[in-house]
């Protein structure tokens, strides 16, 4: 397994000395070439599970491994798309894609750059600015930079909620586009059972006060898939 998680809790300081609990004794494993979508109700730890992963927050306590060797994002490459894509507004796109190399990370050689860029049609952008793109292209540069690290493991924190239907839309199968290119273990964190179906084969379903894994569900259907999420919804 590419990436293995064990026992995993997340806590968050809270009042005086106390620590409040948003993940409980987690215990999950991800394949090498698999993308698995994570959904559940708002404030369940998705979020705080890919900022674990990622090195933004320690976790309370658990084991968590990366191709063999215990997870360091300071030297492994683990990319995160968060929501809102996190471009520099004060850099132009080509300066936004190079800024994993800034930060020590190693990225893939110029062709297989200019072969990202081509799949997700951004070559004509390079000398943009953020806010002068539309927030489709903005996500597809947010997608571009994660894939010029050649990432051990790929995080996408809520990705396309922000775009329309249409362009949503279009952005997923251009990532699925992508992803059979590159291929790398995902973990994606989304609202919607569409989604999941659209990305995935397997879907992990949060729940319950402290959260835990409710449901690990593999190739599920749309009926079963909500049926579930009204579930982790009624524990709540």
């Amino acid at each position: 397994m590419a990436l293995e998680i064990t026992d995993l809790s997340i806590s968050y300081p809270s009042r005086g000395h106390q620590q409040t609990a948003v993940l409980s004794g987690l215990s999950l494993s991800l394949a090498e070439d698999e993308i698995c979508c994570i959904m559940g109700p708002s404030g369940c730890g998705k979020s705080s599970l890919l900022h674990t992963l990622a090195g933004i927050l320690t976790p309370t306590s658990g084991s968590l491994r990366l191709k063999g060797q215990p997870l360091d994002p300071q030297h492994q490459q683990i990319a995160l798309v968060p929501q809102q894509y996190g471009l520099l507004p004060w850099k132009c796109v080509r300066d936004n894609l190079q800024l994993p190399a800034a930060l020590g990370k190693r990225l893939v050689q110029p062709e297989q750059q200019r072969a990202i860029l081509d799949i997700l049609g951004l070559s004509t952008l390079l000398d943009r600015y953020p806010q002068e793109l539309s927030g489709g292209q903005r996500q597809r540069i947010a997608l571009a930079r994660a894939f010029f690290m050649q990432p051990d493991l790929l995080l996408l924190d809520e990705a396309f909620s922000a775009l329309d239907i249409s362009t949503a839309e279009r952005s997923r199968q251009l990532f699925l586009e992508l992803w059979h290119a590159y291929p790398t273990p995902t973990l994606i964190v989304t609202h919607s059972p569409q989604e999941t179906l659209e990305l995935s084969r397997r879907t992990l379903v949060f729940g319950g006060q402290p959260s835990q894994l409710l449901a690990d569900l593999s190739s599920p259907s749309l009926e079963l898939l909500t049926q579930r999420l009204r579930q982790s919804y009624e524990t709540l």
